[in-house]
């Protein structure tokens, strides 16, 4: 476990830097993540390279006791190869280029920019590749950022027309999987398909389908070609990529199978103020963020890459810059929050950024530094996190990594976000809120969970969960089995296994060929889905859950049951709101936390799991024989669950915003 953090000496007087070198290790700082957007500084003309400033800093950074990451530029490609290459940028869904001035403007599929991004990662990989300081590299910066991933260029419409060609072979095929039958759509070869936007209204759906498959396969063609450049030229160093928080417009799985180390970036002040919690939520974790945003993304990306390595890159440490507002946290949350990371497995925590930049976009983003160089409270808070690091032992045979295999996992399925997205059939169904309401009732319980794909091995769980599942293939469908066989217990959100992997209804034994949810799985569940509603806002179904009374909004499902499926909360009007069939429970609507979280103290009894609500406010994470306790609240806190022995860090009662870690 070891801090780090984003530096950027091409903002600062070269005689600033060994003092900033200085500083940062005496702050218990190891890793210095640098580069990212250099392009225009190491080649200011075309094939004329400057390294001395470059060559400088890492020796600066390498002589303070310092590792390096390494990131190759792509993000920001200089304005000489955007004249020289117009048509290299990105056309938003209005049609309009994506043009320079700020960042990420280029296109995923424009084949002279791939050339170039080849040729700069080559550049740099030659130069640094076996420098003693780089210790690991970065790929570009924060893939799709911006709303990048999906382009209208020529060069997308001209690359998903040969990946569409791949996929199906005859454009018979592709008529069929699509049903281009309806509203005339026939198609009579590949190069009559155009991109699904800008149309009259709603694109195919199967068309909107197979366009986020392709852009997300872009996205790993380029991600891959930097990859096997950084391995040929930089072999034994691993290579990461920083993703971002809630953004499913690739599939993060497949970009990481080709990395060493997942990392992200994680804000929990601006995410709290920008996505979908209810004004209530973000007044109350104005200056905390929500307890479980960071947890999410810690468990979904510690399950990316071999091993389960994973890093924060960028750790926020005051107000950022780009939220809807923008407040400060609270003292102590830097600290918890860097905590709560290694809690869950990081490697690393890096923040962002070393100083604050006193000019440009993100000049009011703040950093651990002010622009003057003095020491800002996520600085403070930095240096304590370092010193209890070098304090604390928590093995006598080295650093560890604290995550384990969590007892529940829950299945986190790009593809499948992108279906209920494409047909959401309310205008609020968020299934990305979904799945996030899900874990939150879980983690309410003080329940570890691993946000895992849908091709993931399944053995080892006690309690799996699909919040939102529309399509099951083969794979997904045999584990459950097996997980149900041994007594597994399996909680199904609502429109699990409504989908084909063409969007349409899944295959069946009727006269028509297609079926009724949830297709593949109604043997398992018991139950068949006969007829759905989505509820607009104000409508609420109240059901008792355990004998707590919850309400289904947004979403319900009328099914028919097979006989011995139980009822475990009705409707009003005596449809199924609940039911479980042996070691399988189906939710028929859509449950805010409280639901989520009622349903899974059920599950979590059958599965023999020990789950205990906690007090608003507490997180508990398990690692080995270690329990850690965080205090998100602003009063002290204490839980039964925690044990009697003096903790290796911190105390009990845990003080607003403390934390604590016991050797159980």
């Amino acid at each position: 476990m070891q801090l780090g953090v984003c530096y950027y000496p091409e903002h600062w007087p070269r005689a600033q830097w060994a003092e900033d070198a200085r500083r940062m290790h005496a702050m218990g700082i190891r890793v210095v993540r640098i580069a990212e957007f250099a392009w225009s500084v190491i080649e200011a003309e075309p094939g004329v390279f400057t390294w001395d400033w470059l060559d400088e800093a890492v020796e600066t950074l390498h002589a303070a006791g310092l590792g390096v990451v390494m990131c190759t530029p792509t993000a920001t490609p200089p304005k000489w190869l955007v004249d020289r290459m117009p048509d290299m940028v990105a056309i938003d869904l209005q049609g309009r280029p994506r043009g320079f001035g700020s960042r990420r403007h280029y296109c995923f599929s424009h084949a002279g920019y791939r050339a170039e991004s080849r040729r700069i990662s080559r550049a740099v990989a030659e130069r640094y590749g076996q420098h003693p300081a780089v210790v690991a590299w970065q790929t570009d910066n924060e893939y799709g950022c911006h709303d990048t991933v999906l382009s209208l260029s020529e060069s997308a419409r001209q690359g998903f027309r040969r990946w569409l060609a791949a996929r199906y072979t005859t454009i018979d095929a592709l008529n069929t999987a699509w049903g281009t039958v309806f509203w005339s759509q026939v198609y009579r070869s590949f190069d009559e398909i155009d991109l699904p936007a800008l149309t009259v209204t709603e694109a195919h759906p199967a068309h909107r389908l197979d366009w986020r498959r392709f852009s997300s396969d872009e996205v790993v063609a380029f991600n891959r070609e930097q990859v096997a450049i950084l391995r040929e030229l930089s072999p034994g160093r691993p290579v990461s990529h920083n993703f971002m928080g809630f953004f499913t417009e690739f599939n993060h799985h497949d970009v990481a199978a080709d990395l060493d180390i997942a990392t992200w970036d994680t804000y929990p002040l601006g995410v709290t103020q920008m996505l979908f919690l209810s004004a209530e939520e973000k007044a109350r974790w104005a200056r905390t963020g929500h307890p479980d945003i960071p947890s999410f993304h810690h468990d979904l990306y510690r399950g990316m890459c071999r091993d389960g390595r994973w890093w924060v890159m960028e750790q926020q440490p005051g107000p950022v810059n780009w939220a809807h507002w923008n407040p400060a946290p609270e003292d102590g949350m830097v600290r918890l929050w860097s905590w709560q990371a290694f809690a869950h497995g990081a490697e690393v925590v890096s923040y962002f950024r070393w100083r604050q930049a006193p000019f440009a976009q993100e000049q009011m983003h703040t950093g651990l530094l002010r622009p003057d160089a003095s020491e800002d409270q996520g600085a403070i808070e930095a240096a304590q996190v370092g010193a209890e690091l070098a304090a604390l032992t928590l093995d006598e045979a080295g650093p560890v990594r604290l995550a384990v295999q969590a007892p529940v996992a829950m299945v986190f399925d790009y593809a499948a976000i992108w279906m209920l997205q494409i047909q959401p059939q309310g205008a609020d169904f968020n299934p990305l809120e979904l799945q996030f309401r899900a874990y939150e009732g879980l983690r309410r319980l003080g329940l570890d969970v691993d946000l895992v794909p849908a091709d993931a091995d399944l053995s080892g769980y006690r309690l799996i969960v699909l919040a939102a599942q529309p399509q099951i293939g083969a794979t997904l469908q045999a584990s459950l089995e097996a997980a149900a066989a041994r007594g597994a217990q399996i909680v199904l959100g609502p429109r699990a296994g409504s989908k084909s992997e063409h969007l349409s209804f899944p295959a069946g034994d009727s006269p028509t060929g297609h079926g009724l949810p949830p297709g593949s799985l109604a043997a398992l569940a018991g139950m068949q889905v006969q007829r759905v509603a989505s509820l607009p806002p104000g409508c609420a179904e109240p059901v008792v859950v355990g004998g707590q009374s919850v309400q289904i909004t947004r979403w319900r499902e009328d099914l028919a049951l097979a006989e011995g499926t139980e009822v475990l909360a009705a409707f009003a009007d005596g449809h199924a709101a609940l039911t479980r069939r042996g070691p399988v429970r189906c939710v028929a609507g859509w449950l805010d936390t409280d639901g989520w979280q009622a349903v899974f103290t059920g599950a979590a009894a059958d599965a023999g799991l020990a789950a205990q609500a906690l007090p608003e406010g507490l997180r508990l994470s398990r690692a080995g024989d270690l329990l850690l306790a965080f205090n998100f609240s602003d009063r002290c806190l204490d839980a039964p669950a925690l044990p009697t022995a003096a903790p290796l860090l911190g105390q009990r009662p845990l003080p607003p915003r403390g934390l604590a870690i016991w050797r159980t």
